[in-house]
């Protein structure tokens, strides 16, 4: 049976981290399972945790007035979610919510961060990965926003 060290390892964020970190990251986490339609967190409550979906699928989703949830992107084996443990002021941006059986690592933003706090280089190794994360969840969202509009200029013109 795996560790939670062992799992955190073979995770794509923490694969070549140094094993002493490893044990520090481990001691904040812990295993989660959640069922289809169940929540994780939403909209502006305060970011605690941060999440490595192990198996499964979860929703990032914004409430449109009129409209009911959004789903923004979904998210699957191997990825993270909740980064705003790591951003102040530590609120959800959004609602996560499984969209099917989900096996997770939860780790504890409120025990993480003083150990990155104290431990600069740790710090500085999860903020990069991190960055490098959402820099890349970004582009995503840029290109989807372009498809998007280009599809409503050809539908509604361009207005002038």
């Amino acid at each position: 049976m795996s560790t939670l060290e062992d799992i955190l390892a073979e995770h794509p964020l923490f694969s070549d981290l140094d094993p002493r970190y490893i044990q520090l990251v481990a001691a904040c986490a812990s295993e989660v399972h959640y069922n289809e339609g169940d929540v994780l967190f939403r909209q502006d409550e305060k970011a605690n945790n941060f999440y490595l979906i192990c198996e499964g699928k979860i929703a990032l989703q914004i409430h449109a007035p009129g409209r009911g949830s959004l789903t923004v992107q979904t998210l699957e084996d191997g990825e993270i979610l909740g980064y705003s443990w790591l951003i102040p002021p530590h609120y959800y941006r959004f609602d996560g919510r499984a969209v099917k059986a989900t096996h997770a690592i939860v780790l504890d933003g409120t025990r993480l961060r003083p150990i990155c706090e104290e431990d600069y280089k740790l710090g500085y190794q999860l903020v990069s990965r991190i960055a490098s994360i959402l820099g890349r969840s970004f582009d995503a969202t840029r290109h989807r926003l372009l498809d998007v509009y280009s599809r409503l200029l050809d539908v509604y013109g361009s207005g002038t």
